[in-house]
């Protein structure tokens, strides 16, 4: 290594691990050390070598509960070469320790570490030697270690997992939530490694912010180093444009290393669908001369951000509006769960592909759930590039959270780490004290109306601590004490944020009632349906393939607050309510995804029509709970684990589209806008056609209207009656190309007879042409695992589309089928 420059020696190779013995400890198990994969968890190195079963397959889970109720030590003999002992300082950098750990290194104790989100810099220099040196990872199981400081403590209430989850930093969904299964991992899940240097960058703050105007930008620039700078060495920075140039420039001494560039005419970066997304870069140079001692560069927007929360005209409370770069945005999007329990299994390709099916899908913003982990860099990077905002939760979620001293000092290393190492990223929107936890404290007296904050030990963090993090750290991102908070309690629809969970949960309201249960910002709502036919099989043998076989409701994890289960069952009501019982576990399936999918229909157009207009904003964002699953099970997920979008994908991305036709049928009657947010005015005509369910013609009008900018555009079609057994298809076309339809059939599907609508499928390649005779309602089509450009088709009477698949496949395994429709074939030639 050149004199005084730092160097990272990356530590993952040749690490073992074995279980210390416990009476959880299957006799199946070697004693004896084995090869462990570091970054990585034991879970991940005992499925590789075949001691475990995999935990997603039928009952496995049961089977591995051992693994989390077992201490483990990981054990690494490494070299330390001269050079590294040449360098004036030592680090042993350990980035995440997944989550009781105790740190030796040749035999001297260096940590005990209660946490899973710290990443801790250990000085070793006094501890190693030249040559062989042996670093230790002894990893404790969680459970005795909540439920010692449960019993110092007191029990505390909770939603999901083990009450004592509540006094451990670990990401809360491993202890099993209402979509997840219990697997209590344990390892080094993020680097290690040795750092020698003599200086390095320690804390690099690159703030770009964009004035009120937009015509200019600064770059706050606040560097501190580790170490003791000699008098001429310095700090370089440079900032480049997205086009390459050079348009800042500035060196500091590296004692004192604070600075402003200003960046004036900046190309603002904005969320997906309202311009393009350019990404400055800051290079920081820590330099001795010639030598560059450390550097980071770091990716740039300069955009401008705010949390509008102002008076909604003609209704009470107030709007809870994104503001970016002055333009309002509706936020469309949804909430984000973990993408697996074994974290390293995560790639960047993974984490790039699932935010890309978000943006493609017409997202706008992302909900990070505070019961998850703040997430890998790939993450953040991606939603940059996306142009998806970002609300990262802290990560507290459905629990009666601690605050006794040390559990506030934890927490304050974790969100100054966690807001640290984010800020930068243009994507951060929204930083988020915790997911439900006021609305668990009003289910037990101490908040809402009547309640006693007293009682509420967590409002130190969520009130105090948290934001006073934020607005020392990135006070350039709004902060929210909770999700949902805002108004006299967590359930209030005119002010802050809420979750909708009267479908579903409580009341089991009737998909169609959404609007009744509307929020100034809907940040939770959603319906369970299975995954994919292939996704199923995954876990499933095919005795398994029943509504309601043992593993099949297994893989449902939803329960009632008193942790019984009963997914099944809720599911069970409304398909009943919308369909006759099936009759095949295919046509369950199909049943289940379309009534998910006519339930976010429902949801969306509530929320999205109330977006109104300027100094209206009665509803200024949806996230769907939830994007993602971590493991093939029955969800709220609207793409399974093996990434397959479900029905209800393709219903949120037409309802979500730049410019959106939306209709409600209430009785006879008809009511339809027109919803934008596209930045400009725009000429268009509507065309209504209705049919009968037989496919006969009965109504046809076309309307011409000027669709507001980034508005509601109310669309008067006349006086319109859709009798029971009536279709109505509302399009709109702006210079004769549709570009969007809303399909209003006779509800509930149970209570009309369906005719065959003569479906025919042809795949030529990776080509499908799909086409129908008569109207064909919730046309699906089934390729296994591969993808499709377009599904869940709403097709009118001898209309034929064309859409593409992700790879080549036989025609064998493609299947087309619709309601009132026996499953066709791709090659089958019947309606033509």
């Amino acid at each position: 290594m050149t004199p005084g420059t730092a160097t990272s020696v990356l530590l993952h190779t040749g690490w073992t691990v074995q279980a210390v013995p416990g009476p959880a400890l299957p006799d199946h198990v070697p004693r004896g050390p084995l090869p462990a994969t570091v970054p990585g968890t034991v879970h991940l190195d005992l499925l590789s070598q075949g001691l475990i079963p995999d935990p997603y397959q039928g009952l496995n889970e049961l089977e591995v509960q051992w693994v989390g109720q077992t201490a483990w030590l990981y054990t690494l003999d490494f070299e330390v070469t001269p050079d590294l002992l040449a360098a004036p300082r030592l680090d042993l950098c350990l980035d995440g320790l997944d989550t009781l750990c105790t740190v030796t290194l040749n035999g001297r104790e260096l940590l005990r570490s209660d946490t899973m989100f710290v990443p801790w810099r250990l000085d070793v220099r006094p501890c190693v030697r030249p040559g062989s040196n042996t670093l230790s990872l002894h990893f404790d199981p969680v459970l005795p270690h909540g439920h010692a400081l449960e019993a110092e403590h007191g029990r505390r209430a909770v939603w999901n997992g083990d009450p004592s989850r509540v006094y451990v930093r670990k990401a809360q969904y491993h202890y099993g939530w209402d979509w997840g299964p219990t697997l209590l991992t344990a390892g080094p899940w993020k680097d290690v490694r040795l750092h020698a240097y003599d200086l390095r960058l320690d804390d690099v703050r690159t703030a770009l912010t964009v004035a009120d105007d937009l015509k200019t930008a600064t770059l706050a620039v606040d560097v501190s180093v580790a170490g003791t700078p000699a008098a001429d060495d310095h700090v370089e920075v440079t900032l480049t444009a997205p086009d390459g140039r050079v348009v800042g420039h500035t060196v500091l001494p590296a004692q004192d290393a604070r600075a402003t560039l200003d960046v004036p005419a900046p190309e603002l970066w904005w969320p997906r669908g309202y311009g393009t997304q350019p990404l400055y870069r800051a290079a920081v140079r820590l330099r001795r001369g010639d030598t560059v001692l450390d550097s980071v560069e770091r990716r740039l927007g300069a955009r401008h951000l705010r949390l509008a929360q102002e008076p909604v005209a003609g209704e009470p409370g107030t709007s809870f509006t994104f503001v970016v770069n002055g333009v309002p945005v509706f936020a469309g999007g949804a909430n984000w769960i973990p993408e697996d329990l074994l974290l390293n299994r995560v790639t960047p390709d993974q984490y790039r592909d699932r935010l890309q099916q978000a943006a493609d899908g017409h997202m706008v913003m992302i909900r990070v759930w505070g019961g998850g982990i703040y997430e890998h860099d790939a993450f953040y990077d991606a939603c940059d590039e996306l142009g998806l905002l970002v609300w990262q939760d802290f990560l507290f979620a459905c629990g009666m959270y601690p605050a006794h001293p040390a559990f506030l000092d934890s927490v304050r290393h974790e969100a100054r780490a966690a807001v640290t190492r984010l800020r930068h990223h243009p994507c951060m929107a929204l930083w988020c004290g915790n997911n439900e936890d006021y609305q668990i404290a009003e289910s037990v007296g101490a908040s809402g109306p009547g309640g006693d904050p007293s009682t509420f030990d967590a409002l130190a963090i969520y009130e105090h601590l948290l934001p006073q993090v934020v607005q020392a750290l990135n006070p350039e991102v709004p902060y929210w004490p909770g999700s949902p908070s805002g108004g006299g309690s967590s359930h209030d629809q005119t002010v802050g944020d809420r979750h909708t969970w009267e479908v579903w949960h409580g009341v089991m309201a009737p998909h169609r009632d959404y609007g009744r249960y509307e929020g100034r910002f809907v940040s939770e709502f959603g319906l369970q349906s299975p995954s994919s036919l292939h996704n199923i099989g995954s876990y499933t043998r095919p005795e398994d393939r029943r509504p309601h076989s043992r593993v099949f409701e297994h893989h449902n994890k939803a329960s009632d607050p008193r942790g019984r289960p009963d997914g099944p069952r809720r599911l069970a009501v409304y398909l009943s309510d919308a369909f006759q019982p099936a009759t095949s576990f295919e046509e369950y399936v199909y049943h289940s995804r379309l009534v998910q999918a006519d339930a976010m229909v429902s949801a969306y157009r509530a929320y999205r029509g109330r977006w109104g207009q300027d100094g209206a904003r009665a509803v200024s964002g949806a996230l769907v709970w939830q994007l993602n699953d971590c493991w093939p099970v029955t969800s709220w997920a609207i793409i399974d684990s093996s990434g397959v979008p479900k029905p209800a994908y393709y219903s949120i991305q037409r309802e979500l589209a730049p410019l959106a036709v939306q209709a409600v049928r209430s009785g006879d009657a008809l009511r339809a806008w027109v919803v934008s947010s596209e930045q400009q005015a725009q000429a268009a005509e509507v065309r209504l056609d209705v049919y009968t369910l037989g496919g006969e013609p009965v109504h046809s009008r076309r309307v011409e209207l000027e669709v507001a900018a980034n508005a509601v555009t109310p669309l008067d079609v006349g006086d319109v009656t859709l009798h029971a057994g009536h279709v109505a298809f509302v399009r709109v076309f702006v210079a004769a190309q549709e570009r969007s339809r809303a399909v209003l059939w006779p509800e509930p599907v149970k209570h009309h007879d369906h005719p065959e609508p003569a479906l025919w499928a042809q795949l030529q390649g990776r080509h499908l042409s799909v086409g129908t005779t008569l109207p064909a309602r919730g046309v699906w089509i089934d390729a296994g695992d591969r993808r499709v450009s377009d599904n869940h088709l709403d097709l009118l009477p001898g209309e034929h589309v064309s859409v593409i698949l992700s790879s080549d496949t036989d025609p064998a395994d493609v299947r087309v089928r619709a309601v009132g429709s026996r499953p066709v074939g791709a090659g089958d030639q019947r309606g033509r």
